[in-house]
């Protein structure tokens, strides 16, 4: 359902006030004018804000009121004057005067009994979903989505023919893509990205969905808990694994029309478990890449707020956005410590881990939800049962032959050729340590032949840089022991072996001391 037909079926059932939810003031007031012609042609669209007071869209004389009180006051009397008449009346920002104004809370209250009796109906632009507790039973909150692709399609194709000078080397699809890299933006945004990167060079063309991108990662950022990244990693830039990139590869394609039209839903999301530095957040940026979907990156923890409401409101947004842009990659990165605070904050953690959770089943929009822990044991379980999730992975220490494969992926990144050092030995003397410190290691041997004259690095100094760390796995021996508990439990899947038993076979042994 539309906004359009949402709007048009509350008032068809005689809803006097509509809060109506969104920052878009001016695209909001554009759907209601429309739904205003195509319910009665006679009917007015009247607003009212503090700085311009009354307004007609059919050019009507109105009455002065500089004050909200006066403003309900005036409403009241042009209803009385001709109740039989069908007009839309929007207060913007009243959100303001009734969150300080008790007066205007009584007075919009007796106002919406009122309406109910008469043809015209009431609607309140605010861009908070705050509701008094008194207007609660009174007001129906609709959310207004951001433009969805066929909007701003139709927006670019305006903007193209309305700016002189400018040559569109786009063809159809060029300029559907184009749209598309401006999904989760607002429609003056999305104008704003799509007039910066025509005032650039006078044309568009492919290179300019890039630099809408750009645009988009930047108004994204100022979310606070949202973040865009470019996911350019592939599987080969991720050593092991295997099982959880082959699970990967064959849901390449599953949100495409093909996989609807062949019965498939799309995916929900995975949940990686493993210690710090085994590689959950690499693939979390690896699934991006290998879908070719954008990735967002949630911070949880940004989503708290100091005022009442303000965190719900964030996550609210948050997921908004993600459904808006969609469809996408949604990394949750450490969820553990983002939502595990011992309920010391007035139950909001709480809540909002419960809007996560309730979203994370709900949802029908393809976003794909990839959830990293270091520490399952500080989820709720109810976080992790089936249906929220299509598979849970543990992400053991690397084996000998994926610490080889790391040890080739981090070589390789620095320009250099795997066959010029024993990477069998070093995958031998590394035994325990995971992929972020073998990455470190090969830094580290870096620094030292660099500061020896610029020399270039050899396997004796590599193999230094691992004997001189002390791996992780030694202090984490217990969490890494209750993991592996959890995975011959049955209750996850080893991201590197298909059976438990073979995992449990080739597993790198830990040190007790």
């Amino acid at each position: 359902m539309t906004i359009n037909e949402e709007i048009r079926l509350y008032l068809r059932a005689r809803v006097p006030l509509i809060v109506l939810v969104t920052v878009e003031e001016q695209r909001a007031l554009d759907v209601l004018d429309r739904v205003r012609r195509d319910r009665d042609s006679n009917a007015d669209l009247v607003t009212w804000d503090v700085a311009d007071r009354f307004r007609s869209a059919s050019g009507r004389q109105l009455p002065d009121a500089a004050n909200p009180d006066g403003a309900l006051d005036k409403i009241r009397g042009l209803v009385d004057a001709a109740p039989d008449r069908r007009d839309l009346y929007v207060l913007k920002d009243f959100h303001e005067f009734w969150a300080k104004n008790p007066n205007v809370k009584r007075k919009l209250r007796n106002l919406s009994h009122r309406l109910v009796y008469s043809g015209a109906s009431l609607v309140v632009t605010t861009p908070a979903r705050d509701v008094p507790a008194e207007l609660r039973d009174d007001v129906v909150v609709v959310d207004m989505p951001l433009p969805d692709a066929a909007a701003l399609r139709m927006q670019l194709d305006d903007l193209i023919s309305n700016t002189s000078g400018v040559r569109a080397d786009l063809t159809a699809h060029g300029r559907t893509r184009l749209a598309q890299a401006a999904l989760g933006l607002t429609s003056t945004q999305a104008t704003r990205a799509f007039a910066k990167a025509i005032v650039r060079d006078q044309v568009l063309d492919e290179r300019d969905i890039q630099a809408v991108l750009e645009e988009k990662k930047a108004v994204i950022r100022q979310s606070q808990a949202l973040e865009f990244y470019s996911a350019d990693e592939t599987p080969d830039d991720v050593g092991g694994l295997e099982m959880l990139k082959h699970w990967l590869t064959l849901r390449e394609r599953a949100f495409g029309e093909e996989a609807a039209a062949y019965g498939l839903p799309a995916p929900k999301g995975v949940a990686l478990i493993g210690i710090p530095g085994t590689g959950k957040s690499l693939t979390a940026k690896m699934v991006g890449g290998l879908w070719r979907l954008p990735l967002l990156r949630l911070d949880v923890g940004a989503l708290f707020g100091s005022l009442v409401g303000e965190s719900e409101e964030r996550v609210r947004r948050a997921l908004d956005l993600a459904e808006t842009v969609a469809p996408c990659v949604l990394w949750i990165d450490e969820l553990e410590k983002s939502l595990a605070n011992g309920g010391n904050d007035g139950g909001t953690s709480q809540r909002v881990f419960g809007t996560i959770l309730t979203w994370m089943q709900e949802k029908t929009k393809p976003v794909f939800v990839v959830a990293t822990a270091n520490d399952v044991s500080a989820l709720p379980p109810e976080m992790l049962r089936r249906g929220r999730f299509d598979e849970i992975f543990f992400l053991d220490l690397p084996t000998e032959a994926e610490r080889r494969e790391i040890i080739a992926v981090h070589l390789r990144k620095r320009g250099r050729e795997p066959r010029a050092f024993d990477v069998p030995l070093l995958a031998r003397v590394s035994d325990g340590y995971v992929g972020a410190e073998l990455e470190q290691a090969v830094i580290d041997a870096m620094y030292r032949a660099f500061s020896e004259g610029g020399r270039d690095i050899t396997t004796d100094d590599i193999a230094a840089a691992i004997r001189r760390m002390v791996p992780l796995s030694r202090s984490q021996r217990e969490t890494i022991g209750n993991l592996r508990a959890w995975l011959r439990d049955g209750r996850a899947q080893s991201a590197s072996f298909a059976e438990a038993s073979v995992a449990a076979q080739t597993q790198v042994q830990l040190e007790l001391a």
